[in-house]
């Protein structure tokens, strides 16, 4: 079995974290790709969407997607999560033959920075998702999802344009803005 990791925060969910999820599924040798929507991100202090709202908008999105599991794992342990946990707990659950874990291209500076990087890249293969206003030279030197799709969570969370929301879930971001 060969699988794909996504995770992240998803904070909101958008079209290019549908988009990615979509060309991995094209462009990689997989079986399975697994959405882990992270509890909090350990760069990060606090989250716009609560972990379990962000969980169950990923499973009404991704629900048609046959090759797709959205995990809860990260979510589960209720506090950051590091990448090589949850890289080490999907590997003893599935026995992959080979683990890509797909990263945004705005995550290559810090990679380095990652807990435990050095143990992690000998377990995964790094995808990149390119990412406008990012674009690295070190992009090269990993396997690539073209994306390019010119919108992040952060924008989203500034002022919510739904344009970039997939529409599966464009009345729950309605509705949960509503109640802010």
């Amino acid at each position: 079995m060969r699988i794909a990791i996504f995770g992240g925060s998803f904070d909101p969910l958008h079209l290019a974290h549908v988009a990615i999820v979509q060309n991995a599924l094209n462009k990689l040798d997989i079986d399975k790709l697994i959405v882990v929507p992270t509890y909090l991100n350990p760069f990060k202090s606090s989250f716009y969407l609560d972990p379990q709202t962000r969980f169950e908008l990923l499973k009404k999105v991704f629900i048609k997607f046959e090759q797709v599991e959205v995990s809860n794992y990260e979510i589960n342990q209720l506090a950051p999560s590091y990448s090589i946990n949850t890289v080490n707990y999907l590997k003893d659950l599935y026995n992959p033959s080979k683990i890509y874990l797909i990263i945004g291209e705005d995550n290559i500076k810090s990679l380095n920075k990652w807990y435990k990087y050095d143990e992690l890249k000998k377990l995964v293969e790094f995808v990149v998702a390119s990412r406008a206003g990012f674009e690295t030279k070190e992009a090269n030197e990993f396997k690539s999802l073209d994306i390019n799709i010119n919108i992040s969570s952060t924008q989203l969370r500034d002022k919510i344009d739904l344009n970039y929301i997939p529409i599966e879930i464009k009345d729950d971001i309605l509705n949960l803005k509503r109640k802010r």
